[in-house]
C-alpha cells in the first residue's frame, strides 16, 4: 500500500477532466509518485551533506531537480527562511501558503543605495627574504607573532582543565616541527658518525667530499650548524674531534649548491674558539694545538673574502676580537698566537701595517722572559709567536715596491738602530738574522 493519498491523485485528475480513474491505476500513480519523491529527497540530502550543513533548502531541492533532469520550481531561492501561513476553504482542508513580506516602495526609493563592490584584484608581497620577514601590511606584526607562540596548541592545550580531569601525564609538544625525510635522517647521521671516525681515513674522506658537493643538503643546514657548535663547546680538550669540526665547516663552506648567508654569524663562533681559545688540547705539549690554530686561521679567512660583500662588519668585527686577544696579557701565549694569524687572515697586508706593528715594540715585553729562559714551559709557545709575528711582516716586503734589495757600507749600523726604535729589540735581532734588507726597510718605511 502506497503512503500517497489516492484521493489527491483524484482531485488533481477531475481538475485536468479526467472524470474517473481505475483503482489500480490511482493505485500505480502513487507508488510511481512516492518513488519520485525519494528520489529527489535523497539527492537533496547529497546536496545538503556536501555543503557541509544540517538543514535542508529550497537551493538543494531545485539542484536535485536539474540533476534530475526536471525543471525546477522558481520563486523559492531565498537565504531566509521562508515563513508559511495557514489558511482554511473547509473544514479539514487547510491550505498552507508563503508569506510574502510587504515593501514600501517609498522606504525603497529613499533608501541609500550600497557600495559599489570593489574589483577582484591579486598582489604579490614577500613572505620572507633570506629567512627574514618584511615589515609590511599583508605580514603579521613582530608583536602578533610572539603572542601567537606564546600561545598553547593542540589537544592539551588547556592544561588547568585537562589536570582537573585527573590527566597526569601530559605531553607538551614543541611548537615548531620541522620535518625531515627518513633519507635525510639517515644521511645526516651517517655523515656525522663517518667524519669523526678515528679508524678509517677512507671514511672521513669521502663523508667530507659528499658534503663538499651534494646539491640537496638545504634542510640540514641548521642541523649541521648546531652539530658544529655543540661539538667545539664539549669537546675542547680532544684535539682530532676539533680538526675534523673544522673540516666539516670547510666542506660546508665549499659546497656551491648551498646558501649559507643567513648562518654566517653561526658558524664564526666555533671557528674563533679554535683560533682564540685559551686552553685546547693536552696540556703537556705546549704546541700541540698550533696547527689547529692555523686551520681556524685559514678557514676564517676565507669566510672573510667569500661573505664580506654580504656583510661590511664582518671583517671590522673579528679584526677587532683577533686584536683584543693579541695585545691582552692575561691571555695565554697560544692566544696571542691565534690573535696574530687571525689579524694576518683576516685582514691581509693592510691589518698587518695598521694592527700589528704599531703594537709590536708593546707586545715585545711579553715575549722576553720566555724567551731568554730556554727552559721555561713557555720558551717554545714564546719561539712560535715571535715566528708569527715575523711572518707576518714578511707580508710587507711582498706589498711594497721599488726598494733595493742591497745595502750600502755604512748603512747596516743605521738600519739595525732605526728597526729597534720601531720593532724592539728581540725583533729586529731576528729580522737582521734573515740577512734581508728588503724586508728591513720595508718595516722602517710603512708607519
Amino acid at each position: 500500500m502506497s503512503v500517497w493519498n489516492p484521493d489527491n491523485i483524484k482531485d488533481v485528475a477531475e481538475s485536468l477532466g479526467i472524470a474517473s480513474l481505475n483503482d489500480d491505476v490511482l493505485q500505480g500513480l502513487s507508488s510511481d509518485i512516492e518513488y519520485r519523491l525519494s528520489q529527489v529527497l535523497e539527492e537533496s540530502l547529497k546536496f545538503m551533506r556536501h555543503s557541509k550543513r544540517a538543514t535542508l533548502s529550497t537551493q538543494d531541492v531545485a539542484q536535485a531537480l536539474r540533476v534530475l533532469d526536471v525543471e525546477p520550481l522558481y520563486g523559492y531561492e531565498s537565504i531566509r527562511p521562508l515563513r508559511f501561513g495557514e489558511a482554511s476553504i473547509g473544514p479539514g482542508q487547510p491550505i498552507f501558503y508563503v508569506e510574502d513580506e510587504e515593501i514600501d516602495f517609498e522606504k525603497l526609493i529613499n533608501a541609500p543605495l550600497p557600495k559599489v563592490p570593489r574589483e577582484i584584484t591579486l598582489t604579490a608581497h614577500f613572505l620572507a627574504v633570506d629567512g627574514n620577514q618584511p615589515t609590511i601590511p599583508h605580514n603579521p606584526t613582530v608583536a602578533d607573532s610572539r603572542s601567537q607562540e606564546l600561545v598553547p596548541k593542540g589537544p592539551g592545550a588547556n592544561l588547568h582543565s585537562t589536570a582537573i580531569n585527573g590527566a597526569d601525564n601530559i605531553t607538551v609538544k614543541p611548537l615548531v616541527k620541522h620535518l625531515l625525510s627518513k633519507e635525510l635522517q639517515l644521511y645526516f647521521s651517517n655523515a656525522c658518525s663517518a667524519v669523526f671516525d678515528e679508524n678509517t681515513d677512507e671514511y672521513r674522506a669521502a663523508a667530507l667530499t659528499s658534503i663538499r658537493t651534494d646539491p640537496g643538503l638545504h634542510q640540514l643546514i641548521p642541523y649541521f650548524v648546531q652539530f658544529i657548535a655543540e661539538k667545539v663547546t664539549h669537546n675542547l680538550k680532544n684535539l682530532f674531534i676539533l680538526t675534523q669540526t673544522l673540516q666539516l665547516t670547510s666542506a660546508l663552506l665549499d659546497n656551491k649548491n648551498l646558501y649559507l648567508d643567513p648562518y654566517v654569524s653561526s658558524l664564526i663562533p666555533p671557528v674563533l674558539t679554535c683560533l682564540i681559545g685559551r686552553h685546547l688540547g693536552s696540556s703537556t705539549n705546549p704546541l700541540s694545538s698550533f696547527s689547529l690554530r692555523n686551520t681556524a686561521a685559514t678557514l676564517l679567512g676565507s669566510i672573510c673574502k667569500k661573505y664580506a660583500k654580504s656583510s661590511h662588519t664582518l671583517k671590522p668585527r673579528l679584526a677587532r676580537t683577533c686584536l683584543k686577544h693579541f695585545l691582552d696579557p692575561t691571555k695565554p701565549l697560544a692566544t696571542n698566537y691565534g690573535g696574530i694569524i687571525g689579524l694576518q687572515a683576516v685582514g691581509g697586508t693592510e691589518a698587518v701595517r695598521v694592527l700589528i706593528l704599531p703594537n709590536v715594540k708593546d707586545y715585545e715585553t711579553l715575549l722576553r722572559e720566555p724567551l731568554e729562559d730556554e727552559g721555561s714551559s713557555k720558551h717554545p709557545e714564546a719561539e712560535a709567536v715571535l715566528t708569527a709575528l715575523v711572518s707576518a711582516l714578511q707580508t710587507l716586503e711582498d706589498d711594497t715596491f721599488g726598494l733595493r734589495n742591497n745595502v750600502q757600507n755604512g748603512e747596516t749600523a743605521n738600519l739595525e738602530q732605526q728597526l729597534q726604535e720601531k720593532v724592539g729589540t728581540l725583533l729586529a735581532h731576528r729580522v737582521l738574522e734573515m740577512k734581508r734588507p728588503r724586508f728591513v726597510k720595508a718595516l722602517l718605511e710603512n708607519s
